[in-house]
């Protein structure tokens, strides 16, 4: 007898059993997760891992006898030391007799912790579980979807309404040429020159026989329709779902010659972080790249993560190219508008006038949400030194004091920027979740 498992999850990996599984050790797996993608790399920041949870979080409960008490048969194999009926003494307890691994060996192999094996679904579902663009409040994203109609083609019944004589007529004249149906013209040709020959010569054999080939065209004429049912076409239309509102993130990032490759690799974390996060969870948020020096341009994603620049700081520039995009494409009335900007902090001292004067008159207002992070040396500032305060935040922190859309924080090195990135965008109580 052979038996053949056609199961699309063989050899025991079934799926229903592996997400209650990881229901089951989800806080577990959700910490283990956060802790892998604080030191992994920007390029395989979201793909499957490995993660390790206690055993004791996923054995479970069972009746078992208490350990050096009762009577228990075992079969052995045989050796050379033991016959049958030999009593052998039971071992002192802690000293387990069989193989595995003993309490105290430690690492992932011992039986102190289980490593399982995430996908790229799992890690990012787990990673993203909790997060949620704040603050929906003045423009809900479309949570629910007014139902539109779009072309789809055709087809050959319809309503009358949506006719579509072009197509129709061209199917028409492809039939009837196909079929060699006579022109009217030629027809009327044929007429006029038996009349004639007829008013000349009514009973001669060529009258005759030019008389059958006209009655032969006009019965051809008149079995091949000009128009047939199997040449009409309708236009059809198919329903989609267009959302209400939707949002747009822009991501601002300070390339400037100050930005030190440390400081870069952290801003650049962060975005990649946001991006997942933006592409992962919402269906329609477009997400506009703007890179800056002392001069600021939109950019498209690769060149956004991967370009060198270099060059002075204008902090300015970039949130003017921001106000302009704003004005030709996004209508605040319209559309949710989020921004997150990464700097060192260095900027030119005369632009943080104009810096914040484009915060307070023409960026918080049209936004829902904008994260600036400050990144800094690995080193973070010293023990006993008050903590140095760089120009960019001195010239945002009165603003964020007098407007809550504005949220700042700051880093110093790479384990830290998840816990700011979830402080930024953590689920509120009371926020209902949303996918644009």
């Amino acid at each position: 007898m052979h038996i053949i498992d056609r199961r699309l999850n063989p050899g025991g990996k079934s799926l229903a059993n592996r997400q209650r599984f990881l229901r089951r050790v989800r806080d577990v797996a959700q910490r283990a997760v956060r802790e892998a993608a604080r030191d992994r790399d920007i390029r395989n920041i979201d793909k499957e891992a490995s993660v390790t949870v206690p055993a004791d979080g996923v054995r479970e409960p069972r009746f078992s006898r208490a350990p050096g008490s009762g009577v228990q048969d075992h079969i052995l194999p045989g050796n050379k030391t033991y016959i049958e009926g030999d009593t052998i003494e039971r071992p002192p307890r802690g000293q387990a007799g069989g193989g595995g691994a003993q309490a105290g060996e430690g690492g992932q192999d011992s039986e102190d912790s289980f490593q399982f094996m995430l996908t790229r679904e799992e890690f990012l579902e787990l990673f993203l579980e909790d997060l949620e663009l704040p603050d929906l409040a003045k423009r809900r994203l479309a949570v629910v979807e007014t139902p539109s109609l779009r072309r789809a083609g055709y087809m050959v019944s319809g309503s009358p309404a949506n006719l579509a004589l072009t197509r129709t007529l061209r199917n028409s004249l492809s039939r009837r040429i196909a079929l060699k149906r006579p022109k009217p013209e030629e027809l009327a040709a044929l007429e006029a020159q038996l009349a004639e020959l007829e008013a000349r010569d009514p009973g001669s054999p060529e009258a005759e026989a030019l008389r059958a080939e006209f009655d032969r065209l006009l019965i051809r004429s008149q079995r091949i329709p000009y128009i047939d049912p199997i040449d009409l076409r309708y236009r059809r239309f198919e329903p989609y779902p267009r959302p209400v509102a939707q949002a747009v993130m822009f991501c601002l990032m300070d390339v400037s010659g100050s930005m030190t490759e440390h400081m870069k690799d952290l801003a650049k974390r962060f975005y990649i972080l946001l991006h997942i996060f933006l592409v992962r969870r919402y269906k329609h948020v477009e997400i506009v790249f703007i890179r800056h020096t002392d001069q600021a341009k939109e950019v498209d994603e690769e060149t956004f993560f991967g370009s060198r620049e270099t060059g002075g700081t204008l902090v300015s520039s970039a949130l003017v190219e921001m106000k302009r995009i704003v004005s030709e494409r996004y209508n605040p009335e319209d559309w949710n508008i989020y921004a997150a900007q990464a700097s060192d902090g260095d900027n030119v001292s005369s632009d943080s006038t104009t810096s914040q004067e484009l915060l307070r008159s023409a960026i918080l207002p049209a936004c829902q949400h904008f994260a600036y992070l400050e990144v800094g040396d690995e080193t973070g500032p010293r023990a006993g030194f008050v903590e140095h305060r760089t120009t960019l935040w001195r010239t945002y922190e009165p603003v964020a004091r007098a407007n809550p859309v504005l949220a700042m924080r700051k880093v110093n090195h790479r384990r830290d920027i998840y816990p700011v990135f979830r402080e930024l965008f953590a689920r509120k109580s009371g926020q209902e979740t949303a996918s644009a």
